[in-house]
């Protein structure tokens, strides 16, 4: 069997890796280099977390998740992950820190809560002023985005399977499973699998009625030197309460503090607004103030912008047309499941179950 895989973001990658490990003849088509900085899979980290509040299937598939990640791991000959555990933090005893909490506490999994004191003693860059509560679980971490895609594409050259960067796909006609190239290239296989993120929209623009673009940044910050210790041993910070849908990456492992707000997004194609504004970094960072103390002291060192698609309502989406498969594994959150995205997508390419591949990617069970 014979599989073009166009887009290297973590989706592309890991259904790459996943259908040469099954002895899939593998072409790995992306418009830039891989790992590409202007991807969605393109910066230097992103968060895995089991709590996810109303969305309890993709909270029951971190499990498969982290297992899929340890079987990569295994084959990259290293972990890309560091274990730091995450924290909730509420401002009002309200707000969707507390809903992630309640989550997993229904669940059954490990969470600890901590009041507003306690959580300060422990964070010192928190203020306490403007904490109601706070919580923390161990399942969760930092994923090493350059890390992983630098892995995973040496390990495909070595598994034999051909890789095509810096080359941009203008077309691809399901019916007839072909990719046509800038240039006028032709390639063809028994099946495509687009996986482009946001530019998934130029490829096929028909799906625009179903998924919607959206530009965002993330801002990275020096903090005061008397709080850089803790940042340094602190644990993700999934949400920093209040309305602001801010999360926190700790500086792990050679890369940054980074802060971003699901608030910061707005509707544009993949290829607009990707010059980060003028002030745009010192507006990302006041949104985290509070609950961070003496914000204005952090110090902005870079701005990334980022393009995704989402749904209307935050569950992937996939759909199959001819010899083509479809995959938004995204809505913003959909890095943490790319090893397991790609063993799904490779399983459903090879058996042609795609209902059983879309109930698992929806994950509305």
């Amino acid at each position: 069997m014979k599989v073009i895989v166009v887009g290297a973001g973590i989706s592309g990658l890991s259904t790459a890796w996943s259908l040469a490990r099954r002895g899939v003849e593998v072409t790995l088509i992306e418009q830039g280099p891989i790992p590409n900085p202007l991807s969605a899979s393109g910066d230097h980290h992103r968060i895995i977390r089991r709590a996810y509040g109303a969305q309890g299937g993709y909270q029951r598939r971190i499990g498969e998740a982290y297992e899929a990640w340890g079987e990569m791991w295994d084959d990259l000959g290293e972990k890309h992950l560091v274990d730091t555990g995450f924290l909730l933090v509420s401002q009002t005893g309200r707000d969707a820190a507390i809903a992630y909490r309640d989550s997993l506490l229904a669940g059954g999994y490990p969470v600890e809560a901590m009041s507003a004191n306690e959580a300060t003693r422990r964070h010192p860059f928190l203020d306490e002023a403007t904490v109601h509560s706070a919580a923390f679980s161990p399942e969760g971490g930092v994923l090493l985005c350059r890390h992983i895609g630098a892995g995973l594409l040496a390990w495909l050259r070595r598994a034999g399977a051909i890789v095509r960067e810096q080359a941009r796909v203008e077309a691809v006609e399901p019916v007839r499973g072909t990719v046509q190239l800038a240039g006028g290239e032709e390639l063809a296989a028994d099946h495509v699998v687009v996986t482009a993120g946001a530019w998934v929209l130029k490829l096929f623009p028909q799906l625009s009625d179903r998924l919607t673009g959206y530009r965002t940044a993330v801002a990275y910050l020096a903090p005061p030197e008397d709080l850089a210790a803790a940042w340094e041993k602190a644990p993700v910070i999934l949400d920093v309460g209040g309305t602001v849908d801010g999360y926190v990456l700790p500086p792990v492992r050679g890369t940054g503090l980074k802060v971003g707000a699901g608030i910061h997004k707005v509707r544009a194609a993949a290829d607009e607004k990707r010059v980060a504004e003028p002030g745009e970094g010192e507006r990302l960072r006041d949104h985290f103030g509070p609950p961070f103390a003496r914000i204005a002291d952090y110090r902005v060192t870079d701005v990334v912008t980022c393009a995704y698609t989402f749904t209307s309502d935050e569950h992937f989406f996939v759909t199959r047309e001819g010899r083509a498969t479809i995959v938004s594994a995204c809505s913003g959150h959909g890095y943490k499941f790319g090893a397991a995205v790609g063993r799904r997508v490779a399983e459903g390419v090879m058996s042609g179950d795609r209902a059983r591949l879309a109930a698992w990617l929806e994950a509305r069970d």
